[in-house]
C-alpha cells in the first residue's frame, strides 16, 4: 500500500459507509470522479491546496465553491470541504479510486484493464466479459478498454494480478520460447 493510498483509505471507507447507508453509492462515485478530475485538471488549484501557509478554512471554502460549481450532492460537497480542510485534497484521485473499489466489491464486480489492437465490437466486449467473469468465479466484469497500436492483434486483460494474454505478440513470444527450448 502506497503512502497516498494509506492516507486515502480512511476517507474512502467513511464516505462509502455514508453513501451506502443513504443508497447513493453510484451517485457519489460519479460525483467523486468528476470532482477528482476537476481538481487534477487545474494546476493552479493543485498548487493552492498544496500550500501549507493557506489556512484550512480558506481551503475548505474554495473546495465548497468548486463543489457548488460542479453541482454535486450535499454529501459530496461536505466531503470535499472536509478533505480540503484536512489537507488531503491532493489525495482525491486515490480516494475516488478506493471508493470505486469498495462499491465494486459490494456489487461483486471487478474491473479489467484491457488493451486491444483495435476497438472491441459490442459482441467481442460481451464475450470477453463473460469469459473473464467465468474465469474469476462468476464475477461481473467491467472493462476499462484502451486501444494499443503497438499490439499486432488480439488483447491483453489484467484484473489485479490475473493476466490473460490473448495477443498475437504473446503467442509469438510463447512460440519463440518453445523453439528456443527445443
Amino acid at each position: 500500500m502506497t503512502l497516498d493510498t494509506a492516507a486515502a483509505a480512511p476517507y474512502a471507507r467513511a464516505l462509502h459507509a455514508l453513501a451506502k447507508e443513504r443508497g447513493e453509492t453510484d451517485t457519489i462515485g460519479r460525483e467523486l470522479e468528476t470532482s477528482a478530475a476537476a481538481f487534477a485538471g487545474d494546476p493552479d488549484l493543485i498548487a493552492f491546496f498544496q500550500r501549507p501557509w493557506i489556512p484550512a478554512a480558506t481551503k475548505r471554502t474554495v473546495a465548497l465553491e468548486l463543489a457548488a460549481r460542479l453541482g454535486v450532492s450535499t454529501l459530496t460537497r461536505d466531503f470535499l470541504g472536509l478533505v480540503a480542510r484536512q489537507g488531503r485534497a491532493d489525495h482525491l484521485a486515490a480516494i475516488s479510486a478506493l471508493f470505486r473499489q469498495l462499491v465494486d466489491e459490494d456489487l461483486g464486480r471487478v474491473r479489467a484493464a484491457v488493451r486491444t489492437a483495435v476497438p472491441l465490437t459490442d459482441a467481442d466486449r460481451q464475450q470477453l466479459q463473460q469469459r473473464l467473469g467465468r474465469a474469476l468465479g462468476g464475477k461481473q466484469v467491467v472493462l476499462d478498454e484502451k486501444v494499443d497500436h503497438q499490439l499486432l492483434g488480439g488483447f491483453v486483460a489484467e484484473v489485479g494480478s490475473y493476466l490473460v494474454d490473448g495477443s498475437l505478440d504473446g503467442q509469438l513470444q510463447r512460440i519463440g520460447e518453445r523453439l528456443a527450448r527445443g
